[in-house]
């Protein structure tokens, strides 16, 4: 495990990027595994910046989200599709047919995981991908549970992460109930892990999911067994 403390949330998004683009850089065909949520905006607009000066190529790579909510189409700007369009795909040159978000209008949700799974594999698996944290422990939408064992699936979320999620949302009742997520099986089999966590609300999370027992019931712990993880953090 590679901790790396950061002086604030300009600083962590920088080293994000940093770590994020020398994966590109070393691997222009990168397969990436991208989050969405409000601490990965400011890596997202490095990234951007970087693109901009012509520092980093996006137009080998591929991408692959983490979630979506179930019933919210694309054009939706609650979607993570949209979220994704407005803060990092429509800046960068990675070509469009290339990025890859779950289904979440999808007919059959468990044929549409499936696919999900199944195209994570046909692309050789993920190199790097990106994490938050949710104050539960939560990592994509894989809410506390039983067990590690599930790959892509349809998720009821529970009523803290509904709340956490709620600002995006005119009201509580708004934010969809259902999301579809890679399951921690699939995120476990991701070469590198990039996990990202800011504020002052997510020490005691991070300390328990990096430093405490292995459960299910913390989602993140089981991350503590990857072999090629780094977390970058600042607790300001």
């Amino acid at each position: 495990m590679n901790l790396i403390k950061a002086n604030g949330y300009k600083d962590l998004s920088r080293k994000a990027a940093n770590v994020i683009s020398a994966q590109v850089i070393i691997k222009p065909t990168s397969i990436l595994g991208l989050a969405t949520g409000s601490t990965p905006v400011g890596t997202y607009e490095q990234l951007i910046e970087w693109y901009q000066k012509g520092d980093i190529d996006f137009s080998k790579v591929t991408s692959v989200n983490l979630d979506e909510y179930c019933g919210i189409s694309p054009d939706n700007p609650q979607s993570y599709r949209y979220f994704m369009n407005q803060h990092f795909f429509n800046h960068v040159n990675i070509k469009y047919e290339n990025t890859n978000v779950p289904n979440g209008l999808a007919d059959d949700m468990e044929a549409e995981c499936v696919r999900y799974e199944q195209l994570i594999a046909d692309l050789g698996g993920i190199d790097l991908q990106l994490l938050g944290i949710g104050h539960n422990g939560h990592i994509g939408f894989n809410e506390p549970d039983s067990s590690f064992e599930k790959t892509t699936h349809v998720v009821e979320l529970n009523e803290t992460t509904r709340k956490a999620n709620a600002r995006f949302f005119e009201t509580l009742d708004e934010v969809p109930k259902r999301a579809v997520t890679m399951g921690i099986k699939s995120i476990m089999q991701s070469k590198k892990i990039l996990l990202i966590a800011n504020g002052p609300d997510k020490q005691d999370i991070i300390q328990k999911a990096l430093f405490g027992p292995v459960t299910p019931e913390i989602p993140a712990s089981i991350l503590q067994f990857h072999p090629d993880l780094t977390v970058v953090y600042s607790f300001e």
